[in-house]
């Protein structure tokens, strides 16, 4: 049984009390793992120079809050999800037209408003309609239109970090980034941000308008980015956020072969690493990640986004979640420090796993070519 379900059993147990904070006895185990909750380790900086923009070491993403997670969960809920988020130390809301479509905008913007201005919102443009199925669109008047939705949607006048969804290939990303300057330059937007964008692409819109941050999929089922793009990040100094870090839950010892997704509501039962065959395949990762838990008091959602986290500092993971108990527990992660030699020997044996099953095919192969 896997330390994830005992952990939410535990939390259960004691009358749905949250205990994995510093002041309950629940933390006594990751105080004796060199958990560290200075204030230096609860934040982080993506970007550079005027293009810095300060945020909390792990955001969070709120797309299955309303929409490709099998179930919509009660809006009140998510609600008050979104609202116990900062006082966990979440400074950092991702969100995107996409999600819903437009509706996770609207859940978001509702949810922070009483805090707006102390926290930062992540949004994005590039689809048709803000529907992935229809394709493509970064048009600057496209770019501009989804901006003022965006806007009226998340009832602010400004937002921290814009993202180009997807890179368009029938729009020049020079006129994407100029596009995104000139919206900077209105005070509409305050940075922009590149999602799944190849070297080339990023070099390109680097030169009209600096980037803060590139969001790519990156977890230890997805490691593509250490090849080139995590490298760049660092030599121009971007900031790199991992979108799924926990490969959808896959990495946490939540799901497993028999888990069942409604496929009208899900992407996962599109994706071939979440067939039966190939989560059976893939499970050495989880035992590995198990067994370095159970000796430091951590879950394996913790250990896996630890080691995000230890790769660089300009890496923050934007784990999604519904549950107040996951959220808490991914935080926990944040203060985390290998000891000398622990990192190696763990990724020794992470690099020894070969991951069975493509992450993406069909349209989203097509969309996330770089």
């Amino acid at each position: 049984m896997n330390n994830r379900r005992d952990f939410l059993r535990s939390s259960a147990v004691l009358g749905g009390v949250l205990l994995f904070s510093p002041a309950n006895s629940g933390a006594r185990s990751l105080e004796r793992s060199n958990l560290n909750n200075n204030e230096e380790k609860k934040t982080r900086v993506l970007g550079k120079g005027s293009q810095a923009l300060k945020v909390s070491t792990l955001g969070l993403g709120c797309m299955g809050m309303s929409y490709h997670r099998s179930f919509v969960p009660d809006k009140k809920a998510m609600i008050a999800l979104l609202r116990k988020a900062p006082d966990l130390g979440v400074t950092y809301f991702d969100t995107a037209e996409a999600y819903g479509p437009l509706i996770n905008e609207e859940l978001v913007g509702e949810a922070v408003a009483p805090f707006r201005k102390d926290i930062i919102i992540a949004t994005k443009f590039g689809f048709k309609n803000g529907k992935p199925a229809e394709g493509l669109d970064s048009r600057p008047e496209q770019i501009r239109a989804v901006v003022e939705h965006s806007l009226r949607s998340l009832k602010t006048d400004y937002i921290d970090l814009l993202y180009q969804h997807r890179v368009d290939p029938k729009i020049p990303v020079e006129d994407v980034a100029g596009t995104v300057k000139d919206l900077i330059r209105e005070g509409k937007v305050k940075h922009f941000g590149m999602s799944e964008a190849g070297v080339d692409n990023i070099r390109k819109a680097q030169a009209v308008q600096p980037l803060t941050a590139l969001q790519s999929e990156y977890s230890l089922m997805t490691r593509e980015p250490e090849k080139d793009v995590i490298k760049l990040c660092e030599e121009l100094g971007i900031g790199f956020v991992p979108y799924s870090p926990l490969s959808r839950g896959m990495i946490s010892g939540y799901l497993n072969e028999r888990s069942k997704y409604n496929p009208n509501n899900d992407n996962r039962p599109s994706l071939p690493r979440y067939h039966a065959k190939n989560v059976i395949a893939n499970w050495p990762l989880i035992d590995v990640l198990k067994e370095f838990g159970d000796q430091r008091g951590l879950t394996v959602a913790q250990v896996a986004l630890a080691w995000l986290l230890a790769q660089k500092p300009f890496i923050v993971p934007i784990p999604g979640t519904t549950k107040l108990a996951h959220l808490q527990e991914n935080m926990g992660a944040a203060g985390y420090e290998f000891a000398s030699g622990e990192l190696e020997a763990l990724t020794g044996k992470l690099d020894q796993i070969k991951i069975v099953g493509e992450r993406y095919v069909g349209q989203s192969a097509e969309q996330t070519k770089k």
